[in-house]
């Protein structure tokens, strides 16, 4: 069925109505999700009842996820975050609860079985992305990434380990897609990297997704990581979604460059990495990205996968 037929979406009494814009945009990226998005209304109704709770606001949502500002029984705010149960974020709660809001958003309730998390209120209407000096506001970032990544990863979690072997491993199909010869040099060796770290991969708490839209504002602490996807594994595989953090900024001419390293160096000295190693993550999430984009369909690479991963490896060459 086109993803683009309407969705029967039933109203249910005292439930907000799911935003037409978060219906439309979920089921571009995720054809098969009818169901649930039908579900949604009474799915909220659910944990509205078993955590007593009273909506307080109209719904934000993000690409995946409905979020429904709410009150509880004694009177505090917080957000009913409604996300499908799937392989990316089965490790959210136990990311959440190993970091105990130490850096980021502080987990309530969970439902395993649903996915369905009650999370503390954060402001957003006031995402890290508004803050204008990039310096500062990558300097707020590198600060969190720090926090959240001096937590060792809790049992049970997906290992970088596993997944950079798995990426080496579809490396040879993805570059036989790719059209353009050099890009499928750069992927080449973006995998010769990850290659020579995959034995020493690393056992840290990971975001995996820490860029500006992922923090904000708080009353608890000023600012606060969201939606983690966590990983267990090297820290420098956490630096691209930061670096990658409003690209149409840094595109302007000549600001690649300075804006790749100035951001590289600062995120590395906060976090005291190895700036090798680093360098040697990151082009692993190049290498990531690109396989995600073959598999996509696509027989290029995004523009600015490329201009990262020549920073990156330029400076390696000094």
């Amino acid at each position: 069925m086109n993803p683009s037929t309407p969705v029967d979406v039933p109203d249910v009494p005292d439930v907000p109505d799911v935003p037409d814009a978060f219906v439309a945009s979920y089921l571009r990226n995720n054809p098969s999700g009818r169901s649930w998005i039908a579900a949604l209304p009474a799915l909220a109704a659910e944990f509205l009842d078993r955590w007593n709770l009273r909506p307080d606001g109209l719904p934000g949502h993000g690409m995946a996820s409905l979020v429904l500002p709410v009150t509880r029984a004694d009177g505090t705010g917080a957000a009913l975050r409604l996300q499908k149960a799937e392989e990316e974020n089965a490790g959210a709660a136990s990311g959440l609860r190993a970091w105990n809001g130490d850096g980021a958003v502080r987990l309530l309730e969970h439902d395993p079985g649903s996915g369905a998390m009650l999370l503390e209120r954060l402001d957003a209407s006031r995402p890290l992305s508004a803050v204008a000096d990039d310096s500062a506001a990558m300097g707020i970032l590198a600060e969190l990434l720090a926090r959240l990544v001096a937590v060792e990863a809790p049992p049970g979690l997906r290992r970088l380990s596993d997944i950079a072997a798995a990426m080496l491993d579809e490396t040879p199909r993805a570059v036989a897609a790719l059209r353009d010869p050099a890009e499928r040099r750069l992927v080449r060796t973006c995998a010769s990297a990850v290659a020579e770290l995959v034995g020493e991969s690393g056992d840290r708490l990971l975001h995996w997704d820490l860029h500006y839209g992922n923090v904000l504002a708080g009353r608890r602490e000023p600012w606060l990581a969201i939606d983690p996807e966590p990983l267990a594994g090297d820290p420098g595989f956490d630096l691209w979604p930061a670096l990658d953090s409003r690209w149409e900024e840094a595109v302007v001419p000549g600001g690649v460059t300075r804006t790749v390293l100035r951001r590289f160096d600062l995120l590395t000295e906060v976090l005291g990495l190895d700036r090798r190693r680093a360098i040697g993550w990151t082009l692993g999430r190049v290498l990531q990205n690109a396989l995600w984009d073959v598999e996509d369909g696509k027989a290029a690479l995004e523009p600015a996968q490329v201009a990262l991963a020549g920073v990156l490896l330029e400076r390696e060459r000094r």
